[in-house]
């Protein structure tokens, strides 16, 4: 028997795809070479985290949970994460040894899920994946402010706040990335078992 065709056109799901569309948006403001382009860029980016926030809620309550989301919800979300984070480090806005580790566990999990994926193997969104995002995006907002904390001192000149975030942002997400990378391997045996069985 066929496998019935999912409908992918549904609300969350074109949500997914404007985030999608919003990266080139981002990149193009942001790299301008006036400063106010970047806050442009900026609220593009405040913009994308909204509609990740509304697409999951959209798709929970009104039971619009699709695999094309599953997949693109999720990639939507970590590759405009990497640009806003490669971005900002171009720029001198962030620190480099903290971005180099976001941009590895990012890549990592995009790279991972299309593998996985395309082996039927799904792995769904933990509550400890969700603060450690939550959190990245936190500290990415942070950045964009990140010489007004230097000139102010907040929490000190040689530490300030944006710095604090994100490091802590770069714990949690390793965290995260180990339950993630367990909960993988996991369901990959469980159906590779099935596959043999079967």
């Amino acid at each position: 028997m066929a496998k019935e065709k999912e409908n992918i056109w549904n609300v969350p799901n074109l949500l997914t795809m404007i985030r999608m569309a919003l990266i080139p948006v981002y990149w193009i403001l942001f790299m301008q070479p006036e400063n106010y382009f970047r806050y442009i860029a900026l609220g593009v980016f405040i913009l994308a985290s909204l509609t990740d926030l509304a697409d999951g809620y959209i798709a929970r309550k009104y039971n619009l949970i699709t695999s094309f989301g599953k997949l693109m919800d999720p990639l939507a979300d970590k590759l405009m994460v990497l640009s806003v984070m490669l971005s900002l480090a171009l720029k001198g806005l962030a620190p480099w040894p903290a971005l180099v580790i976001l941009l590895a566990k990012e890549a990592t999990m995009v790279l991972g899920g299309v593998i996985l994926y395309r082996m039927d193997v799904v792995v769904y969104a933990i509550k400890i994946g969700k603060y450690a995002q939550a959190l990245v995006v936190t500290a990415l907002l942070s950045c964009f402010f990140g010489e007004w904390f230097v000139e102010k001192g907040i929490l000190s000149a040689a530490l300030p706040l944006h710095r604090v975030l994100v490091w802590c942002a770069v714990a949690l997400t390793l965290c995260a990335l180990g339950v993630y990378t367990s909960r993988a391997i996991n369901l990959y045996r469980e159906a590779k078992a099935k596959k043999a069985d079967g």
